[in-house]
């Protein structure tokens, strides 16, 4: 056990991260307007800077981390990369886990962040990457951030996005907090933090489907062409308690054309963001026009520069 628990001062700006902007965007001058929180404008550009700053900080204070320490964690790239910055930042060591077909920018981001890489074979998928990070963990005494069943994940945002975005609404009430579901950290604490402040909020879970009932994904009914959008894997949100939850399907070609519509507006997002905002514009109709619906832009358009998402500007 490392006795050590002062955390490192010097360089660590990302201690000094404003709230991130929440802004109404309608794609649509016919249609709704949905509350959108600009999580990309994170340091690393991902709202998983969030929960990687919050587990490494709350480790570091209970003495499981020190300076030169390791780290470890399954990721299919938006958690490693906020964990390979906040590594950078913290003087600790870095380790993804990734399943093969990772787009090579999001190798890459964590290579220049100093993160070493390891790959399962693509069959494996992420299942298979949780597997050898627990094993990798065990074998080294690495910490294993675990952002599938690490209850600080929900907590960063119960106690930080939720409340920046009562803080930031016009009118302070939320009455459906739209995501999809990696680890369900988002949804969760989204909930759990706007619930608690008396918002009459409905959890809505955004589901990407292949249309014609022909499902992709790696365990599961999710299309895979929607990255870090899975089902069935995280132990967060199999045990949650999400009164009210709806689900949204959402067609996979309709999010990867919303989030070429959200880019063309000036928005610099990933599939992610189009597959939230397509789910959060049928939760507005079903709501009623008074309804405030906020939902979450995740990432940065960069790290999708090798996916179908940008063949089209690849010419």
């Amino acid at each position: 056990m490392i006795k050590q628990t002062s955390l490192p001062a010097s360089n660590r700006f990302i201690q000094k991260i404003q709230p991130t902007p929440l802004v109404p965007v309608q794609l649509d001058p016919a249609g709704p307007s949905i509350w959108c929180k600009l999580e990309f404008l994170n340091p690393s550009g991902s709202t998983k800077d969030r929960i990687a700053r919050y587990i490494l900080e709350k480790a570091w204070r209970r003495g499981e981390l020190g300076p030169g320490s390791s780290v470890v964690e399954a990721s299919s790239g938006s958690t490693s990369i906020a964990l390979a910055l906040a590594c950078a930042q913290m003087d600790l060591r870095f380790t993804a886990v990734l399943p093969e077909g990772v787009s090579n920018e999001r190798v890459w981001i964590i290579r220049a962040y100093g993160g070493e890489i390891v790959l399962v074979p693509k069959a494996q998928g992420m299942a298979g990457a949780m597997a050898h990070a627990e094993q990798l963990a065990e074998k080294t005494g690495a910490f294993f951030t675990r952002q599938f069943e690490n209850k600080d994940n929900p907590e960063s945002h119960r106690i930080g996005t939720a409340k920046e975005i009562l803080q930031q609404l016009p009118n302070g009430i939320v009455h459906a907090a739209v995501s999809g579901v990696g680890t369900g950290g988002t949804l969760i604490g989204l909930y759990q933090g706007l619930s608690e402040e008396g918002c009459p909020v409905i959890p809505a879970l955004a589901l990407p489907i292949t249309v014609g009932g022909h499902f992709h994904g790696e365990c599961c009914s999710f299309s895979c062409r929607i990255p870090g959008v899975v089902d069935g894997l995280s132990k967060l949100y199999r045990e949650a308690h999400l009164p009210g939850l709806i689900e949204i399907e959402i067609a996979d070609e309709l999010a990867l054309a919303t989030t070429k519509k959200l880019i063309r507006k000036g928005f610099p997002v990933g599939p992610s963001s189009g597959l939230n905002y397509a789910a959060a514009v049928i939760a507005a109709d079903k709501l009623g026009a008074d309804a405030t619906i906020v939902t979450v832009f995740p990432d940065r358009m960069e790290r999708y520069f090798s996916t179908e998402l940008f063949a089209d500007v690849q010419k």
